[in-house]
């Protein structure tokens, strides 16, 4: 059946951002190329305009991009780690966190805009 209300999407902006997540995990788990790894940037900073991610979280995004992320994102450095890390694997593990907070955040919103739109009609019926 054709979406016929346009203000009216049936696939939020959590399932749009819980598709990315998905998508960062199976290039995680793979040998990511640095081209599949910024076409998933444009690709999600495309997405981010597109659902009105806020100025800060985009800038915030972009860090995690480049593995600087973790004063931004609240990541705990480990003591343990060597300074010789993988960035690539960092900066993929500072995505994700980005976009967990980000599917957090937008869960809430999303669930008060739904008690807002199924709310209770308080107005009378026509004739009182």
């Amino acid at each position: 059946m054709p979406n016929t209300n346009a203000s009216f999407s049936p696939y939020s902006r959590v399932d749009q951002l819980k598709e990315r997540l998905k998508r960062l995990e199976d290039l995680s788990e793979a040998t990511v190329s640095l081209n599949e790894l910024r076409r998933f940037d444009q690709e999600t900073e495309e997405l981010f305009r597109k659902i009105d991610v806020s100025e800060k979280q985009m800038a915030m995004y972009q860090m995690a991009t480049m593995a600087e992320g973790e004063a931004l994102l609240n990541l705990p450095e480990s003591a343990q780690e060597s300074q010789s890390r993988d960035l690539l694997q960092k900066s993929i593990q500072q995505r994700r966190q980005m976009l967990m907070g980000l599917i957090g955040e937008w869960e809430s919103l999303e669930k008060k805009e739904t008690a807002v739109l199924t709310g209770e009609d308080r107005e009378d019926p026509p004739g009182l």
